[in-house]
């Protein structure tokens, strides 16, 4: 038997049944949802030429055109060949590589909504789930640029709804589904590994322990382990580099972000829904009818407390944990405003004004010869200049002889400047570039042919010690008079390697993120 509630929302007898048991799905809404999923795309693809290239996006280019793999130093393989297919579908183009982001904003806000539904939430809680997930912080940066976190949201909330469904359904078979998705994400970011540990920890604390007598939850574990076992291959056979890339970011930027963790905390989603997310979390914890997902709430304090010791304590790699919570909030609006009916517009009212703070605060809204007067976040500083360094590194180039230029190669800091010349560098008839960065380390150094170095974001001590003559020749500037992080770094030219470059090579390695 079922019927229907006020707002139109299937109600099955379950529901009903009232404290103690545990929820069954509400009917998904699929039309409204999709409305603000088609909007926010829309939104998305407004903006998706403003600026340039970040800094990741010209390293996932420059990885992909160079061929498949494995698996890299930083990362697995699945977004440097999405965004080689990108390309090769759609064009070498901006647009073209984050095209695959604002699919996965997209996937994010009808799984978040999805999510909700799970929760027994009416179709005006799946509508204010979509909406805030639609216009937050997070969902609108991994929509805007393409990041390994872009992939990673969309694996979280996926991992996440076939979790919720094993165990509010007490349907063993959604096990085999999470795991099957959880080793298919291990291709995108290797925290999702995070996500089974800390739920199956939260499950041991508070329950229901009867899931550890379904022998589907093993066969789940079992697929995600063969599914994904390439990726534990590779860092197996590779002297585990993600550890090492973990140890390298904590070094750099632990204190940082750990001094910061609670304010881009709040950020992640936008200030204005941490109190959606807030009382999810508050619920889960302390409703009784949601007691079967409780481990959700404990899983995610844990993962808190893990993403604070590893890899330098950001709160975006557990950000998959907040839209769970942020739906649990959203069915907790919709019941405090069937309370009282002056209570929707003050709900409505906030969103709105959340919305186009977030979108402010989150896209390239400003033109960008008006960034120098304006306050914006720090990726969109990274996306802006890319051009001007390559043109003004080429200026340098072109001052060699030809000579000179028969024998040089250029010799990159990091693998944004790396991403930059290669992307750009055609145009100016620029040799090829080396970075010790990351992955591009792997990829060798200069022939010994290479007598002749145009250095740029290279300490000059390290280059005077390397070659017989070196001089800082010029300092790059973006133009628009902002402190991004290229702006002022050094080109130098270089001549006469003072030893064969096999043997200079290990001392340019160096990893962590762009900065």
């Amino acid at each position: 038997m079922a019927s229907t509630g006020t707002d139109g929302t299937r109600v099955t007898e379950r529901q009903e049944a009232g404290p103690g048991v545990s929820p069954s799905a509400a009917v998904p809404a699929w039309r409204p949802v999709a409305a603000v999923a088609a909007g926010t795309a829309a939104v998305l693809l407004l903006f998706i030429n403003e600026y340039g290239y970040d800094a990741d996006e010209l390293y996932f280019r420059m990885l992909g055109e160079r061929g498949l793999a494995w698996g890299y130093v930083d990362q697995p393989p699945a977004l440097p060949a999405i965004v080689r297919v990108a390309t090769l579908v759609f064009g070498d183009s901006l647009w073209a590589i984050r095209v695959p982001a604002v699919l996965c904003a997209v996937a994010v806000v009808v799984l978040g909504s999805l999510i909700a539904a799970e929760f027994g939430a009416s179709r005006r809680a799946q509508l204010m789930t979509a909406i805030g997930l639609g216009s937050s912080v997070m969902v609108l940066s991994v929509g805007h640029w393409i990041l390994t976190s872009s992939l990673d949201a969309v694996a979280w909330c996926l991992v996440m709804l076939f979790v919720l469904r094993a165990l509010l359904r007490r349907d063993g078979r959604w096990w085999l589904w999470a795991g099957a998705a959880c080793g298919a994400a291990l291709y995108a970011k290797y925290m999702v590994l995070l996500l089974p540990v800390v739920l199956l920890l939260g499950l041991v604390v508070v329950g229901p322990r009867d899931v550890f007598r379904d022998k589907r939850l093993y066969l789940g574990m079992a697929l995600a382990l063969v599914i994904g076992a390439p990726n534990l291959v590779y860092q197996i056979t590779h002297d585990f580099p993600q550890i090492q890339m973990a140890r390298a970011l904590g070094a750099s930027d632990g204190s940082a972000n750990r001094s910061m963790f609670v304010s881009n905390l709040l950020l992640l989603l936008g200030p204005g829904l941490a109190v959606f997310w807030v009382a999810g979390l508050i619920g889960l914890l302390r409703k009784r009818e949601w007691r079967p997902v409780r481990a959700v709430a404990i899983g995610y304090l844990l993962a808190t407390v893990a993403a604070l010791m590893i890899e330098g304590g950001r709160p975006d790699y557990t950000g998959g944990f907040l839209v769970t919570l942020f739906a649990v909030g959203a069915v907790r609006a919709d019941r405090w405003i069937a309370r009282g009916r002056r209570r929707m517009p003050v709900v409505a009212v906030g969103l709105v004004l959340t919305a186009l703070l977030q979108m402010l605060l989150t896209l390239p809204v400003i033109p960008e010869r008006s960034l120098h007067s304006a306050a914006i976040n720090s990726m969109a500083l990274e996306t802006v200049g890319w051009p001007t360094t390559v043109a003004q590194v080429a200026a340098v180039y072109d001052g060699l002889s030809a000579d000179e230029r028969a024998r040089a190669v250029l010799l990159a800091g990091n693998f944004g400047e790396a991403g930059a010349l290669d992307r750009y560098g055609e145009k100016y008839g620029l040799p090829a570039v080396y970075s010790g960065h990351n992955e591009l380390h792997n990829w060798g150094p200069p022939p010994d042919s290479a007598e002749v170095v145009v250095a740029v974001g290279i300490d000059q001590d390290r280059l005077t010690a390397d070659f017989e003559r070196c001089t800082a020749v010029a300092r790059l500037d973006n133009g628009l008079d902002i402190g991004n992080p290229e702006q002022g770094r050094q080109i130098s030219i270089c001549q006469g390697p003072r030893a064969p470059w096999k043997s200079l090579w290990p001392a340019y390695r160096h990893l962590g993120a762009y900065e």
